[in-house]
């Protein structure tokens, strides 16, 4: 009786979904394609990115389709795939994006406050931050007495927060001026002259970030009424979340000048209704971030700790983690996310800018399991396992898997060299835990190939904490 209460409709999985998503980015997208690009080079971003993201959502339905045994998708795909050790990279790294994306989810709190509060500006004073750690913990005993309430609330939340996103395009539509869009389209008056091209990959990250989520019902398969249900959320929530992307990014273009979106404070679609209709649009966006962060941090604090929980139960990660309370919440798993939550928002104290530093660092974290992932689905098209019924679909999801992988590598060019050295240097001391997990089991610990994976591994760590210490490299 007690699994049964604990399914999930594809309502709740689309929930999940669009609750991953939209989150604080969405409300950040003004600012930062109005810094890169003008509506010519944020076309071709979205598009894109779209494109990308969206060959990735088919290779979540795929497999949801084709491997209906593999629970906890995102890491279990890299497992089976790849081996051991790249199974374990993905879960402990789409496990630390996660954490990093609620660190940042803590960091915006602390920026929209500061916008009436002087005390919390840049989401990373001393108040902002002990306002964060409360947070975090409320939360936390909060999911402890249910996973089934927390969904609920999640789903409640999701519906909330895209009102005042709604309310904000209707807005800016009815105000929509041609003569400014026509303005800021090759990239606007008083901005720095750029390539075409820089403009665009300085929007990639953000892109990235904004999608992450995207995998939301795949992660929680094990809670779905039926496998179908992951697959359908997974591509409803997508192209639901793509099209208000799109259209919080171009409209601010047709009702301010591309330098005064540039020169907006993040949540700046804030400011971009401010322009249009005064200070109470401001204010009114800002209450909208702060339940749309919450419901985000909720959503990512049940998929942390529901990534550690799986890749316990596998014995990828130490058995600890692997534990409920009576409420069927992996309560260890949990502790274990917010803890390192907690010390990444400490962290931020020292961090010259922590808002976009966590953004991109989020970014690159979570694309490690996406290659992952969309290179399994290179692999099952490949040897057709799962196409029995239907081999004619061979080709088309092959073509789509080296679609999202030749994506997921471009997004990796796009980040920089600095991003992919500092997620070494956070991976290779987490590489104690596959060893831990490892001697649970009496288990080898590499094999020849995981020997070389973990060697690259520790020598991008290395790297990147001297570039910390000689300043080469900073936060």
């Amino acid at each position: 009786m007690a699994e049964k209460t604990q399914k999930i409709s594809l309502m709740a999985l689309t929930a999940m979904v669009v609750g991953s998503m939209i989150g604080a980015g969405i409300f950040n997208l003004p600012g930062r394609f109005g810094t890169a690009t003008g509506p010519f080079g944020a076309i071709i971003a979205w598009t894109i990115a779209g494109t990308g993201m969206y060959m990735l959502a088919r290779v979540f339905q795929a497999l949801a389709e084709r491997k209906p045994e593999i629970d906890a998708g995102v890491f279990a795909y890299a497992k089976a795939g790849f081996g051991d050790y790249m199974g374990f990279l993905s879960a402990f790294g789409y496990w630390l994006g996660s954490c990093l994306g609620n660190t940042f989810y803590w960091v915006l709190i602390g920026t929209t406050l500061g916008n009436f509060f002087p005390a919390f500006a840049g989401g990373n004073t001393t108040i902002a931050i002990v306002v964060s750690l409360a947070g975090i913990w409320a939360f936390h005993f909060m999911i402890l007495r249910g996973v089934q309430q927390a969904a609920f609330i999640n789903f409640v939340v999701t519906i909330a927060k895209i009102v005042p996103l709604v309310v904000a395009l209707l807005f800016m539509l009815f105000a929509f001026n041609f003569d400014q869009f026509s303005e800021n389209f090759m990239g606007g008056v008083g901005m720095p002259e750029k390539t075409l091209l820089a403009q665009v990959r300085d929007t990639m990250l953000i892109t990235v970030f904004v999608f992450i989520g995207i995998e939301g019902a795949s992660v929680y398969s094990r809670f779905a009424k039926t496998r179908a249900d992951v697959g359908s959320a997974t591509i409803l929530g997508f192209v639901g979340v793509t099209g208000l992307m799109l259209a919080v990014t171009l409209l601010p273009y047709a009702v301010m000048p591309r330098a005064e979106i540039a020169g907006l404070t993040n949540p700046s679609l804030a400011g971009a209704l401010e322009a249009v209709v005064g200070r109470w649009g401001k204010v009114f966006i800002s209450i909208g971030v702060l339940v749309s962060v919450l419901g985000a941090f909720l959503a990512w604090s049940l998929i942390c700790a529901e990534v550690m929980f799986a890749a316990a139960k596998s014995k990828d990660m130490p058995s600890i983690f692997a534990r409920e309370n009576a409420n069927k919440v992996p309560a260890n798993a949990l502790w274990i996310s917010n803890v390192v939550c907690s010390l990444f928002v400490v962290s931020t104290f020292w961090s010259a800018d922590a808002f976009w530093f966590m953004l991109d660092m989020t970014s690159v974290t979570t694309l490690i399991p996406y290659l992952l992932v969309a290179g399994y689905g290179v692999l099952i098209a490949r040897s057709g396992e799962g196409y029995e019924s239907v081999p004619g679909e061979r080709k088309r999801d092959q073509i789509i898997a080296w679609v999202a992988v030749f994506y997921t590598l471009l997004m990796f060019v796009a980040a920089g060299l600095k991003y992919v050295i500092l997620v070494a240097v956070l991976f290779a001391p987490g590489t104690i835990l596959y060893y831990w997990a490892r001697k649970e089991m009496n288990a080898g610990y590499f094999n020849q190939r995981e020997r070389i994976i973990f060697a690259i591994v520790l020598i991008g760590a290395v790297i990147g904490l001297v570039g910390l210490v000689t300043g080469r490299i900073t936060p």
